[in-house]
Parts: structure tokens; C-alpha cells; sequence
């Protein structure tokens, strides 16, 4: 069954059409939970608000974008209420300069940082350690796009931003991760 029948089902109130598209997504929207929340009690307790605000909300979908975009949407609203609750322990890259941002030797060099198929351990633990220290709308946008592999237009829609606001959030993501392992590998 499409995915479009799935849902027009769900709508006019299909437990079981419901239910298939819970159990299709839901890897997707607690993965993603983790990688933002980086608790798996947290997470799964998001993973459960999003199908409980899928739920409620099916009706408003209106079909002009993926429903993962829509999720990845809701997963990022109940996270970022999540963040906002703890207390601030990341760097503020809005009023950053740039010189705290990046090391002019690695500025325009995209390849320095690893991508998720990284092999040395030391280094995964150095770069999750970066993106903790990112604010929570900067690393919405480099998960989004450099984890999930989402297009700059999804991810745009996701954190409703255009498409120019999350080029540049992205751009000061990487670079703060940039210099992040460059210190780190420079302190070994």
C-alpha cells in the first residue's frame, strides 16, 4: 500500500493504516531523537510525543511535503522544548566571533571533517563532544544535513528557516566542529 493511501486512511481514522505508519517511522523519529536529545529516555519519551502530536494532527497534513519532513518537523519542535528546559551548556555561535569559530588554516578545507563512517573511535567521541557543545538550532541543522542527509530545501522546512539562514547556520556548524577536533587532536 502507498504511502499517500496510507495516510488518507489514517485520516478517516485506519488504526491498522495508523499503525503501519508508526511502525515505518519510528526508527527514523527515535534515531533522530537520540542524536539530539543524546538520551535514550529523553528520546524515546520525543519518539512518543511525536506520534501522540502525529496523531492528533494527521488531519493538518497536507500532503506538499514528505511526511518524514513533517515528523523530522515534529521531532525537532518537542527536542528544542526539551533543550530549552536544561540549562545552556553549549557554545554560543550567534554571537561568536569569528575567530572563536574557526582556525584559519582549516576555514575552507569542507574535507576535514569526518563523516558518519568514521572508523577511529577516539575521533567519534571527539566529534560527538563538538556537536553537544553546538546550540540546539545549529545542531538541528548539521544533523539534518550532514547526518540525515537531508536536502538544504527539507531541512529548511524542518527548522523554518530559508534556505539562506540554514547555508549559514550550517556553514558556522562545521566550522565550530572544525576547529573543535583540531584542537582536540592537537591536545593529544
Amino acid at each position: 500500500m502507498s504511502e499517500e493511501l496510507l495516510i488518507e486512511k489514517a485520516k478517516s481514522g485506519d488504526r491498522a493504516a495508523l499503525a503501519e505508519l508508526v511502525k515505518k517511522y519510528e526508527k527514523t523519529v527515535f534515531n533522530f531523537a537520540f542524536k539530539i536529545c543524546r538520551d535514550r529516555d529523553k528520546a524515546e519519551n520525543t519518539m512518543q510525543e511525536t506520534f501522540l502530536s502525529m496523531i492528533k494532527s494527521l488531519h493538518q497534513f497536507d500532503g506538499k511535503s514528505k511526511l518524514s519532513t513533517w515528523l523530522y518537523r515534529i521531532v525537532t519542535n518537542h527536542c528544542l522544548m526539551e533543550l530549552r528546559k536544561r540549562k545552556p551548556d553549549f557554545f554560543d555561535l550567534d554571537n561568536a566571533d569569528e575567530s572563536d569559530l574557526i582556525n584559519e588554516k582549516y576555514f575552507a578545507d569542507v574535507d576535514n571533517l569526518p563523516n558518519k563512517k568514521i572508523e577511529n573511535a577516539e575521533l567519534k567521541k571527539i566529534l560527538d563532544d563538538a556537536i553537544q557543545k553546538l546550540g540546539p538550532e545549529y545542531r538541528l541543522v548539521f544533523l539534518l544535513r550532514d547526518v540525515e542527509e537531508l536536502s538544504t530545501e527539507e531541512t529548511a522546512k524542518i527548522v523554518e528557516l530559508s534556505v539562506p539562514a540554514v547555508k549559514s547556520r550550517l556553514h558556522r556548524a562545521r566550522a565550530f566542529l572544525r576547529n573543535e577536533i583540531t584542537k582536540a587532536q592537537k591536545n593529544d
